[in-house]
């Protein structure tokens, strides 16, 4: 009795492993890519980033001559919207991408929120690095934006 239920067992585990193996492959999947509308979607906004990346030594100058009403006025205004259309973005990159622009964009803030206490406090030095760290996030945000001409793929 105990032979037969050796037996059976290995012929159980024969058939499973036989039906496991003849089973059909899981198709590999493509890795993610931009549609048509999100790159169309992320190349609206990109402008604007861009807008504000080229006027980085406008902030600068501001900072260095301790011009702290306009320093605040150009961190409320035009480098904020920046920093809102970063958000708008977002939601169309690669999952993989997704995750490292919340952080830059969490660092961006953060930068900013340095910059204008420094401004409060009439603190060049920390203003200036504080700057410099923040279009330093700019930039690293930007390297995530896709290519069109490379992504030709929907």
């Amino acid at each position: 009795m105990v032979g037969q239920r050796s037996i059976f067992s290995l012929l159980l585990v024969l058939l499973t492993t036989f039906l496991i193996s003849c089973g059909s492959p899981s198709a590999a999947v493509a890795p993610p890519t931009y549609t048509a509308a999100q790159l169309e979607q992320i190349q609206e906004y990109v402008p604007e980033i861009q807008t504000v990346r080229d006027r980085s030594k406008e902030l600068e100058n501001l900072i260095q001559k301790n011009e702290w009403i306009k320093v605040g006025n150009f961190i409320h205004g035009p480098i904020t919207e920046a920093r809102l259309t970063m958000t708008y973005v977002i939601p169309n990159l690669l999952p993989k991408d997704q995750t490292t622009a919340r952080q830059i964009t969490r660092d961006f803030l953060n930068h900013l929120v340095k910059i204008d206490q420094a401004a409060t406090a009439g603190n060049t030095q920390l203003a200036l690095s504080s700057y410099k760290d923040a279009f330093a996030d700019i930039d690293k945000f930007l390297q995530l934006i896709p290519e069109t001409s490379s992504q030709e793929e929907s």
